[in-house]
């Protein structure tokens, strides 16, 4: 029977509030930040890491994909636990096994080994969205919203950023084993100021269960979320083919040095981060002022999937590097408007009861993309010789989002416990 009973309205007693809240913000970003470096990796080990251990383009397409079979599935079991247990202690047990499982491939030596540690990379990076949108969603104030998700956001580009640049350098000076040995160390010192400022939070209403939450099943028939799970799916796309592929493709088939490759690749994530913080804080303005922030966000995720789809169609066809960093710096652009407001959309339709949830199976949903996305361009560029047609899949998908915003996703609002009561557990 759905439960009728008014969800805790937690006091100011237990939120995080002026400076553990911003320190609160600040470790998740960086937390973000680093599983972004640790998944990308692969990408940039690529030019050396693929050769050694002899694999052909569709093996090192299941390679990178064999993360999502697990990050994918799991992102929904792993808000189910956040809405169910002590968010913070789950976040920091999801995040040590994805550490140890990026230290750990430094050591393998064929596509086995490759794909069991990248399935160990997915259990844990499950934990990172859900986890962060529920202590969000909990924690922020609306007017703070746009800002928290913009740091978030940011860090999604900083972390290939810094990762593209970090260890492209690790990869000239010492080879590819270093850059997941090296990144999975620093990815475990996080839990020492994590351990330190959450736990005073450990008990306030948000790390326990919450009364009036999304039942799973009743969530599961949420139409919305479906619709939501498709959008993320189509927003995801054209990033993770870029995070995965672009690398390869400069070295390999434009002929770019390392050198080259890390600065080009490094400039297109900085001008994501960059525009992220500032997309983040402009909309917060404008929401405070009086704007619609789904109307508002809505608009910005539109802009950014036709940004991001001319980007990589320009990226292909580019005939020379300064005109591929001048794509890229677009591609970077149009990123950061799809990562700033994808789960910040999400948390609006959730709300505090049901962020983690929401937005693990939103997630779940949305990296199928990662799944279906390294193999389907594997397998184009096997059996076609070349990236054109993978480039063009790619831009398509990112283009077709655009039209997914505007007309499939329905009104943007916190779905209202009166209007659907059935919908409740």
């Amino acid at each position: 029977m759905a439960s009728t009973a008014p969800a805790p309205v937690a006091t100011s007693a237990h939120h995080a509030t002026g400076t553990r809240l911003t320190w609160l913000v600040a470790l998740l970003a960086l937390s973000v930040l680093l599983n972004y470096v640790d998944r990308g990796a692969i990408g940039i080990a690529a030019p050396v890491m693929k050769d050694e251990l002899q694999l052909s383009a569709t093996e090192f397409g299941i390679g990178v994909s064999a993360f999502f079979w697990a990050y994918a599935p799991l992102c929904l079991l792993m808000g189910w636990l956040c809405d169910r247990f002590c968010v913070y202690r789950v976040f920091a047990l999801g995040l040590a096994l994805w550490a140890l499982s990026t230290v750990l491939t430094g050591f393998v030596g064929g596509l086995s080994a490759l794909v069991m540690l990248r399935i160990g990379l997915g259990i844990g990076e499950a934990v990172s969205f859900p986890g962060s949108s529920k202590i969000f969603a909990a924690q922020v104030p609306v007017e703070r919203r746009g800002i928290a998700n913009a740091a978030v956001a940011a860090a999604i580009a900083f972390g290939p950023a810094v990762g593209s640049l970090a260890g492209g350098t690790i990869l000239i000076l010492g080879g590819w084993r270093p850059i997941f040995w090296i990144f999975g160390a620093i990815t475990l010192l996080w839990l020492v100021p994590w351990r330190a400022l959450t736990k005073p939070l450990q008990a306030g209403p948000f790390s326990q269960p919450t009364a009036g939450r999304l039942g799973l099943w009743k969530l599961v028939c949420t139409p919305a979320l479906w619709l939501m799970g498709a959008a993320h799916f189509l927003s995801n796309y054209g990033f993770y083919f870029l995070i995965t592929w672009l690398p390869l493709w400069l070295v390999k088939t434009m002929g770019y040095s390392i050198q080259a490759m890390t600065a080009l690749t490094t400039l297109g994530f900085v001008m994501q981060g960059v525009a992220a913080l500032a997309v983040g804080h402009w909309s917060d303005r404008r929401v405070a002022a009086g704007a619609d922030e789904g109307t508002l966000r809505r608009r910005l995720m539109i802009f950014g999937h036709l940004a991001t789809a001319a980007a990589i169609g320009g990226i292909y066809f580019s005939g020379s590097a300064w005109e591929l960093g001048a794509w890229l710096i677009l591609a970077g652009i149009g990123t950061s408007q799809i990562s700033t407001n994808l789960f910040a959309i999400g948390q609006i339709f959730a709300g505090p009861r049901a962020a983690g949830g929401w937005i693990g199976m939103q997630n779940s949903l949305g990296n199928i993309s990662g799944i279906v996305g390294p193999i389907v361009t594997g397998m184009i560029i096997d059996a076609y010789g070349g990236f054109g047609w993978g480039f063009a899949l790619a831009s398509g998908v990112a283009a077709s989002g655009a039209v997914w915003w505007a007309w499939a996703v329905p009104e943007i609002r916190q779905l209202d416990r009166t209007e659907h009561a059935d919908t409740f557990a």
